[in-house]
């Protein structure tokens, strides 16, 4: 049985993370979002562990203090996806569950397509995978991405994120959970430098034409119909992209935040996928 983690390492980073519920239960990975951190799955945790499930949700790269690289390279999906396996193996977890939401929902994606051999099941809300998001532009997703492409300015976003007013409008239009942590976070200009580094890393992915290929593993989407961020067209399209058992779940009348607004049912899919998986 391994011990307690709160911290770990990985490409000379170090990673905070926390660490829930009984140690030699079978492994699952919370992947959080922008602009959020761990704390975002504070609410869904602990129907996990009820479960049986140990949940071991790290602060990603860019968001613990000691893992915040200056390069835009180094946000890349490969270093992020590197990232979660350097978890697994701390806590000596050969296969394990995977959980993601908004960008976590993206290194999930691309996780479960390089290392089906590792990752058990996989469960991600709001984000659609990254090809049925690209395709979806054309079809109304560029409007709702709109600030993925001024995230890509150099120095300006840091410090527009930097300012206390800005934040709080920005993200009180989206119903932002928790707008005074975010604002503590992005306040630091390493923070925010660091964090927009995943969209900048992304857009370089994209004009390189990369991105994950297919998903070889049982798989539940969670989509939500108020989501101002992502449309039905890439979530509905999600499924071409899973050739495993794929189950599309669409929560009404919630928005991007799935894991704030809904927990318990968030969880509730996800233990239900975990448990179509026999664990060895």
């Amino acid at each position: 049985m391994s011990a307690r983690l709160s911290e770990y390492s990985h490409d000379g980073l170090t990673f905070d993370v926390r660490d829930s519920g009984p140690l030699d239960g079978p492994v699952v990975v919370a992947l959080h979002g922008f602009p959020q951190t761990s704390r975002s799955w504070a609410g869904v945790t602990p129907h996990l562990t009820r479960a049986g499930r140990r949940v071991l949700a790290p602060d990603q790269r860019g968001y613990s203090p000691r893992a915040r690289p200056r390069a835009v390279a180094a946000y890349a999906l490969p270093h992020l996806v590197g990232d979660v396996l350097a978890l697994a193996d701390a806590a000596g977890a050969e296969r394990f569950d995977v959980l993601g939401h908004d960008w976590g929902g993206g290194v999930a994606w691309a996780l479960a397509a390089a290392h089906p051999d590792r990752v058990r099941s996989l469960t991600v809300a709001s984000t659609p995978h990254p090809r049925a998001l690209v395709a979806a532009m054309p079809h109304g997703q560029a409007l709702r991405s709109w600030y993925m492409a001024v995230f890509q300015l150099p120095w300006l976003p840091e410090r527009l994120l930097g300012e206390p007013r800005v934040v709080r409008r920005l993200l009180g239009s989206m119903g932002t959970p928790d707008v005074d942590a975010v604002q503590a976070l992005l306040a630091d200009r390493d923070a925010a430098r660091a964090t927009l580094g995943w969209y900048r890393a992304a857009a370089r992915s994209v004009v390189r034409g990369g991105g994950p290929g297919a998903v070889a593993v049982p798989t539940t989407y969670v989509w939500s119909d108020g989501d101002p961020a992502l449309g039905r067209w890439a979530a509905e399209r999600t499924g071409a992209w899973v050739s495993a058992d794929y189950r599309f779940e669409v929560l009404d009348g919630v928005s991007h935040w799935i894991p704030d607004e809904r927990p318990e049912e968030l969880a509730r899919l996800a233990l239900d996928r975990m448990t179509s998986v026999e664990v060895p």
